[in-house]
């Protein structure tokens, strides 16, 4: 059976399966998998016969092909601050209004409200990408809008945990004048220090 594949699981070859059973059965990338064209043992997301399920998916095999490179990442980057900075321009302006029909009552309150206002999108800015990453999205909303995805070493969507730990891992990167994120634009997987303490990686989706 030209269409016949095996599958090894809990260390055990099990099969044979057609293409379609396999993708009935939630094949996943890291499954390792006999194709009928090859003799050696692949993982499910190295074959290309695959390729669309696990687009399907959200899954996307990080590879020299699609890795995002730095100027998409700025670009998103960009997208990102006026978004963040756009929504918490408008709260200090509600503030700003609170504070002025009140004659200034609340003045001591929102002393060196700028500061208080930087920290607040930058920390919020880290909870709102980890869980954005989590979702289908697999990214922040400039990502989306540039057609990128953060995903794991098999290509698939992060955990939480490691999501929140890539987007405080931005405050390593931003160390030396930013040369964590300035690694992107030589390191040849286009990885941030974040990235790779996260073991993630920012890929470019096709369309």
């Amino acid at each position: 059976m030209i269409n016949s594949y095996f599958i090894l699981v809990d260390g055990q070859q099990t099969g044979p399966f057609t293409h379609d059973e396999l993708m009935d059965n939630n094949l996943q990338p890291d499954a390792f998998v006999l194709s009928p064209l090859a003799t050696e043992w692949q993982q499910a997301i190295d074959l290309p016969e695959f390729n669309e399920y696990f687009v399907s998916q959200g899954i996307y095999q990080p590879a020299k092909g699609n890795y995002a490179n730095f100027g998409w990442r700025l670009l998103a980057y960009l997208i990102d601050q006026f978004i963040y900075y756009g929504f918490f321009a408008i709260i200090g302006g509600l503030i700003g209004a609170i504070m002025s029909l009140t004659g200034g009552e609340f003045g001591s309150i929102f002393i060196n409200i700028e500061d208080v206002l930087q920290v607040v999108i930058t920390f919020s800015g880290f909870f709102i990408n980890a869980f954005l990453e989590t979702t289908t999205l697999q990214g922040s909303l400039g990502k989306l809008i540039c057609k990128l995805a953060v995903v794991n070493i098999h290509g698939g969507r992060e955990t939480f945990l490691q999501a929140l730990g890539r987007n405080f891992g931005k405050i390593l990167s931003s160390l030396i004048c930013g040369l964590g994120f300035l690694n992107v634009a030589w390191d040849s997987k286009r990885q941030g220090w974040h990235d790779q303490l996260a073991k993630t990686y920012v890929i470019k989706k096709r369309g």
